[in-house]
C-alpha cells in the first residue's frame, strides 16, 4: 500500500485527490493546507483522515511514503525540498519551479538521495501523443522540417470558467506580485513539452515574445496588479534542426483549452489535437500526400502520470516525464520571460 500525502487544497488538488483516490492500492493518508477551514472541508469531502496546517508537522508525523504538491507555484521548492530531506518521494505541479536554477536544485537533491521525482506534465495522458511520438520514432513521417504547436485558452474573453474580474483563483494568474508567470507559466510548460516530447527532440536554438494587455482601468483589480503575460510566441529550432513555432495565448476566442501540434516531415505529416479529455491523431502519408488526405489514427489508451507515478514509487525505478524534463523546460520558460515585451535576437541552448 502506497501511503501518500496531498500538500495543498486548491483546485487541482480535487484532480489529484480524485485521479489517486481511483487507483487500486494507494491510500490517500493525509493533506497539508494552512487554512484549516479549507483543509476540513477537502478531507471531509475525499475521506482522508490526517489534516496538518503545516508540512513540518506532517513530516514530524511520518505516516506517509509519498507526496504530491499542488502548492503554488512559489512555495513548490521550499515544500519539495523538505519532502526530499525526509526521504519521500514526489510528484510536484508543473512548473517545476519559479527559475531553472531552484528547479535544477531540486532535481539534482532528488538525484542523489534516490527519491522518485516526477513532475505533473497532465498532458502526457494523451493516447494521441503518446501515438504521435511512437510514429515519429519509427520514422514513418520521415525526418521532421516543421512544426506548429500551439496552446489556445479563452477565459479571458468569455466566463465558461468564471469571472476572473471578480474570482481570486483566476486574478492571481494575471499577478505576478501573487506569484504568477503568465500564460508562460502557466500553459507554456505543457506545450512546450507537448511539442518536444511528440517530436522526440529538444530545442537548441530559440527566440520569443511574451505580451501584457491592458484589461482594467490601471492595470489593476484591488489588491492585484494585472502585469503577468497573456500571451507568448517563439521561434524554435530542435536538435535535427526542424523549424518551428509555438504560442499560447488566453485571447484564443472560440478555444476554451485546447493543445494542437502540427508536424510535417520529409514523408509525411501529423495533426494532433486534445482538450485534456478527448484526443485526436490524423495522419498523411503515403498515397494521401499526393491529395492532401488525413486518416484518422487509432490510439491505444496510456496510463495518466497519477498511474506512473504510483509505479514508479513501487519499483524503484523514476518514470518519465521527471524534474530533469521540468527544469530542462523552465530554462526555455525562464529565456522567455526574460525577453518579456521585447523580443530578443534568439539563444542558443545547446
Amino acid at each position: 500500500m502506497v501511503k501518500l500525502l496531498i500538500i495543498g487544497t486548491g483546485g487541482m488538488a480535487r484532480q489529484h485527490a480524485l485521479s489517486f483516490g481511483m487507483l487500486e492500492g494507494v491510500e490517500i493518508v493525509a493533506a497539508v493546507e494552512p487554512n484549516s477551514d479549507r483543509l476540513a472541508g477537502f478531507c471531509d469531502e475525499h475521506n482522508i483522515p490526517n489534516k496538518f496546517t503545516d508540512l513540518d508537522d506532517a513530516i514530524a508525523w511520518n505516516g506517509f511514503s509519498a507526496a504530491t504538491n499542488v502548492t503554488p507555484d512559489v512555495v513548490h521548492y521550499p515544500t519539495t525540498m523538505k519532502l526530499i530531506a525526509a526521504g519521500k518521494h514526489v510528484l510536484c505541479e508543473k512548473p517545476l519551479a519559479t527559475d531553472y536554477k531552484l528547479a535544477m536544485e531540486m532535481t539534482e537533491e532528488a538525484e542523489k538521495r534516490g527519491i522518485i521525482n516526477m513532475v505533473n506534465l497532465s498532458y502526457r495522458g494523451s493516447p494521441a501523443l503518446e501515438k504521435t511520438r511512437q510514429i515519429v520514432l519509427s520514422g514513418e513521417i520521415g525526418e521532421i522540417r516543421h512544426f506548429e504547436a500551439s496552446y489556445l485558452q479563452s477565459w479571458l474573453v468569455g466566463h465558461h470558467w468564471g469571472d476572473w474580474r471578480t474570482e481570486d483563483r483566476w486574478l492571481w494568474r494575471l499577478s505576478t506580485k501573487h506569484g504568477s508567470h503568465g500564460v508562460v507559466g502557466d500553459i507554456g510548460i505543457h506545450v512546450i513539452d507537448f511539442a518536444t516530447y511528440a517530436a522526440a527532440n529538444d530545442i537548441v536554438w530559440m527566440e520569443s515574445r511574451a505580451k501584457t494587455f491592458r484589461k482594467a482601468e490601471g492595470d489593476q483589480i484591488g489588491e492585484y496588479p494585472l502585469d503577468a503575460n497573456d500571451s507568448f510566441a517563439m521561434t524554435v529550432e530542435l536538435a535535427n534542426g526542424a523549424l518551428g513555432v509555438i504560442h499560447a495565448s488566453r485571447w484564443a476566442t472560440g478555444y476554451a483549452n485546447t493543445l494542437r501540434l502540427d508536424l510535417f516531415g520529409s514523408h509525411g505529416g501529423l495533426q494532433l489535437t486534445t482538450d485534456g479529455r478527448k484526443s485526436w491523431l490524423g495522419k498523411c502519408t503515403g498515397m494521401d500526400l499526393d491529395t492532401q488526405t488525413w486518416r484518422e489514427v487509432t490510439c491505444a489508451p496510456v496510463a495518466s502520470v497519477y498511474k506512473r507515478f504510483i509505479d514508479a514509487v513501487r519499483s524503484g525505478v523514476n518514470a518519465d516525464p521527471g524534474f530533469r524534463r521540468g527544469a530542462a523546460i523552465q530554462r526555455v520558460l525562464d529565456l522567455c520571460l526574460e525577453a518579456g515585451d521585447r523580443s530578443h535576437g534568439g539563444v542558443r541552448l545547446d
